[in-house]
């Protein structure tokens, strides 16, 4: 096993100074608050993008609220774009809290990126946020003018829960034959079963434990049966083939660390063009740890390292 990388040993620390109640022993209003009470430590200067505006559609429990950022350098119209689902576990997180990644990606392709603050669990059980996140990608195929992107190269991203749904909504659209141009997953849940290996080499003392998984999986699933839906388990799902070509990032010392492997086997054995990228040293949750350590950003810059290798348009702008 590797050596936890300095800035997980340093996140590592200060979550232990905190002396925060586990989340599983509270109620998920309780852990919002903690989570949002801790997230902007862990996080960079916001960076500066060319604009950032709010908007509301109507979505297929309510209006749904939106945050969409135009990158510096980012092509007036018929730009590339990327909606981004944020991690949390279906249960906590919102705009704010990966605020700081969707600025990256949109300075760094440079593209459009579109952020929905999609229905959180318990309140809205399985499959609202799947539900949500799909609203959100048709109507940016649908009506592309007013977010200036070309429709035809929209990408979906995401961490964690965000990578699990942006994972089935990359297998939705290729089932809905609306392909999308990538699919950048950082650490993904793919397996609802928690049964893999890492759950035991991980399952505490690395950030995420198996009980908090247990109890975010808990909360979004609607009961027992769920967990073997592909759109809860995208590695349960019979083939991947056709889906958009993806990058995977993994980090070594997660309880998320063997299905990511998994899922990324998967997709090359089903012919989906594959970059599968470890950081050895490295917890759950490092992407959105700018503030302590130079992976966070690296980990952006080579998910759009692949995008860009996956959509040939990108070098004729």
């Amino acid at each position: 096993m590797s050596p936890l990388d300095p800035q997980a040993r340093k996140v590592l620390d200060l979550g232990r100074e905190a002396h925060e109640p586990p989340f599983e022993t509270g109620t998920p209003e309780q852990a919002r608050r903690a989570y949002n009470n801790g997230f902007r430590g862990l996080q960079g200067e916001r960076e500066p993008v060319a604009s950032v505006r709010e908007q509301t559609i109507a979505g297929p429990g309510g209006p749904l609220n939106l945050r969409v950022y135009r990158g510096q350098g980012a092509a007036a119209a018929d730009a590339p774009s990327l909606l981004y689902l944020h991690g949390g576990g279906w249960v906590i997180g919102n705009l704010d809290s990966h605020d700081e990644i969707c600025r990256w990606y949109a300075n760094l392709a440079p593209c459009v990126v579109v952020s929905p603050d999609y229905r959180l669990a318990p309140e809205h059980k399985f499959p609202a946020a799947v539900e949500d996140c799909r609203a959100v990608l048709a109507f940016m195929q649908d009506m592309p003018g007013g977010l200036g992107i070309d429709a035809s190269r929209i990408a979906v991203a995401g961490d964690s829960a965000g990578g699990n749904l942006a994972a089935v909504l990359a297998l939705l659209a290729r089932d809905d034959k609306c392909p999308l141009t990538a699919q950048l997953l950082f650490y993904p849940n793919t397996d609802a079963d928690q049964t893999a290996d890492s759950y035991r080499r991980f399952g505490e003392g690395f950030g995420l434990t198996a009980a908090t998984m247990a109890w975010f999986r808990d909360h979004y699933i609607r009961s027992a049966a769920d967990i073997n839906d592909w759109r809860v388990s995208p590695l349960k799902a019979d083939s991947l083939a056709g889906a958009a070509p993806a990058f995977v990032a993994i980090a070594g010392h997660d309880i998320l660390a063997d299905e990511g492997d998994a899922y990324a086997r998967r997709l090359e054995m089903d012919g989906v063009p594959i970059v599968a990228k470890r950081w050895p040293g490295q917890i759950h949750g490092f992407v959105s740890m700018g503030r302590h350590g130079p992976a966070s950003r690296q980990a952006v810059e080579a998910a759009v390292a692949a995008w860009r290798e996956f959509d040939p348009a990108f070098d004729r702008v």
